[in-house]
């Protein structure tokens, strides 16, 4: 996206309007004809092909509704009109003033320049691999928001006051931070631009109340489908996790685990010791032909130094499934995991950040698990396991280890 804005609609229904007896659908469509010609008022099918890929900037103040929620029944209905991009901007009692007083000359050319501030991304100094990762990423929020984006690598040592400064005169209004740094920083920024967070592990749902928050734990239902399709026998599924860490993880586990027709057993611990014995009661009684077992992103009930070694060296003897929510554990030995596609990631982030700049700035808030992924498979656990993928399987694997 440049910093130009095709057409702008200003909406005002200060008096009750005639919109009353139109759905939101057709006031849409009222509204596309009328700004960009009788195309906008064609069947969808036609109107598809004939219309130019256009951006409209939506203006309104939400005191002018005639009814509570019309403007956002009304973008969202243009925003499924074919080839129209949309960018609602809000105006405070602030803009509505200073408009009145100059014409609208400012800050609306800030507002409708968007690639000129409203979002920008901080994220850690650090090296590669990592830099790379989050280079990806980037770009992938750049490709949804259709615009460069503004970049700040941060350390422990960032001035937040300065940062802010900038941040402010750029006019940004949310900050995606990538990584445990960059949500630090934005933490530290008090609570003046809406916040997305990506690139990170486990969030504790406290920490996520006031902002968006896409973890970097893949979808259970995302798993649990591969679950399937790859180790079709399996019936029942063992996970210890931490509530404190994976309680809105575990939520949603369930409700996958019987769209999946498969029966989730839990278990909770809340340090290493409970977690390691959990893990030696259930290597001992699991059903080697009818259950699996995962490993979720969780510091507390999956420990690198001991309780991996032990899971693998006990599920390969017992020839027992194995698979993870974390991309290193596939070259140790599990079964399969997902990753992240990170450029399907930043799109999702910028995605969501263009969602707080819309009229239902607080959807989205809270933690939601990694949908954008890839796949890993280690060959040799599954020849091990006597699972045997076709082809047409085999080209859905992103990433492969086979082994000696």
């Amino acid at each position: 996206m440049n910093s130009t804005v095709d057409k702008t609609l200003a909406m005002t229904y200060r008096q009750p309007p005639v919109s009353r007896h139109f759905s939101p659908f057709r006031l849409a469509a009222l509204i596309l004809a009328a700004l960009l010609g009788n195309v906008a008022a064609m069947p969808l099918q036609c109107a598809r092909a004939a219309i130019e890929p256009t951006t409209l900037a939506v203006l309104y103040a939400e005191g002018d509704e005639a009814d509570a929620g019309q403007f956002s029944e009304i973008i969202h209905a243009i925003e499924g009109m074919p080839s129209v991009r949309v960018l609602p901007i809000r105006l405070t009692l602030g803009d509505m003033m200073l408009a009145e007083a100059g014409g609208m000359r400012w800050p609306l050319a800030n507002k409708l320049a968007l690639n000129e501030g409203a979002i920008a991304v901080v994220y850690p100094e650090i090296g590669e691999p990592y830099r790379s990762v989050f280079g990806k990423i980037i770009e992938g929020i750049e490709a949804r928001a259709r615009a460069p984006v503004t970049s700040y690598a941060v350390t422990a040592g960032t001035d937040a006051d300065a940062l802010r400064a900038t941040l402010k005169s750029k006019d940004v209004r949310v900050v995606i931070a990538l990584g445990r740094q960059g949500m630090r920083t934005a933490d530290a920024l008090n609570r003046e631009f809406g916040v997305v967070v990506g690139g990170v592990m486990a969030v504790p749902e406290e920490e996520a109340r006031n902002r968006a928050v896409i973890s970097l734990s893949p979808d259970p239902a995302l798993l649990f489908a591969r679950l399937r399709s790859l180790a079709s026998q399996v019936k029942r599924v063992h996970v210890i996790y931490d509530p404190h860490q994976n309680n809105w993880l575990l939520r949603l586990a369930r409700d996958a685990a019987r769209e999946q027709g498969l029966e989730l057993l839990a278990y909770e611990a809340r340090d290493l010791k409970t977690a390691a014995r959990l893990y030696q009661d259930v290597l001992a009684r699991a059903e080697v032909e009818r259950d699996a077992l995962w490993l979720p992103q969780d510091a507390t009930t999956v420990d690198e130094a001991t309780i991996l070694p032990l899971v693998l060296r006990e599920s390969w003897d017992r020839r027992l499934p194995v698979f993870s929510s974390s991309f290193g554990h596939v070259r140790r030995g599990v079964l399969f995991s997902l990753y992240p596609d990170n450029l399907g990631l930043g799109r999702n982030l910028a995605g969501t950040a263009l969602g707080l700049l819309g009229p239902n700035d607080a959807a989205g808030r809270g933690v939601v698990p990694l949908k954008d992924v890839q796949l890993a498979v280690n060959l040799r656990t599954a020849r091990h396991l006597g699972l045997n993928f076709t082809n047409r399987q085999q080209q859905g694997f992103d990433l492969v280890f086979s082994g000696q």
